[in-house]
This record gives C-alpha cells, sequence and structure tokens, in this order.
C-alpha cells in the first residue's frame, strides 16, 4: 500500500531565484479579506519614520489561507520545541504604537 502511495504522490520543483532567496524584510502584517481572497500585506516599519511602505504583498484563496495557517502553528510549534518559547510583544510593554489603516476590513499580525 505504501508503494500505491508513493506513486501518486506529485513532486514539485520549485526554482528560487538568487534576488528572491535575500527575501524581504517585514516587522508587520496586515491582512484584509473578500468572500474570494485573503489578501497579506508585510510592511516595514522603522521607528520615528512616519510613513511605512509595503514590500511585498499575497495574494491567496480562502483554501489556501487555512492551509498556510496551519502551516505556521506547526513551524511555530517546531521552533519553540527547539528554542523555547516565543516572547510575544503583546504581553509586554509595546515598543511603538502605530495607527494604521489601508480602509476596509482588516486585521493585523
Amino acid at each position: 500500500m505504501k508503494e500505491e502511495n508513493k506513486e501518486n504522490e506529485q513532486q514539485i520543483n520549485v526554482e528560487l531565484s538568487e534576488e528572491m532567496a535575500e527575501g524581504v524584510y517585514s516587522n508587520l502584517a496586515m491582512i484584509a479579506h473578500s468572500n474570494s481572497e485573503f489578501i497579506l500585506d508585510f510592511i516595514r516599519l522603522m521607528p520615528g519614520v512616519p510613513r511605512a511602505k509595503v514590500k511585498a504583498r499575497i495574494i491567496v484563496t480562502p483554501e489556501h489561507a487555512k492551509r498556510l495557517v496551519a502551516a505556521l502553528r506547526d513551524n511555530i510549534q517546531k521552533y519553540e520545541d527547539q528554542y523555547g518559547p516565543i516572547q510575544n510583544s503583546q504581553d509586554s510593554e509595546p515598543t511603538f504604537n502605530f495607527p494604521i489603516s489601508f480602509g476596509g476590513p482588516g486585521g493585523e499580525a
């Protein structure tokens, strides 16, 4: 039975360009949604600078958003098992306050 499952597995080759591999730093994420998609804006907010820039916008289906949350939970659990609990900044003094609005429904992470 295991061999049958292996034959049915689809393998995906993912290409990562050198430029994309460098990544983009973000310290704030804002999330909005419609009935058909979730929009994740990754923002870099610097202390003392009144403007923050969206560095990346990712648009996913609701199904994919749910899988993403599950994958993040799994990876956070693995991280905490290896390195200890991640401190939640909401439990301590905030580094800086920022009133941000793009309009429409949304949240922040």
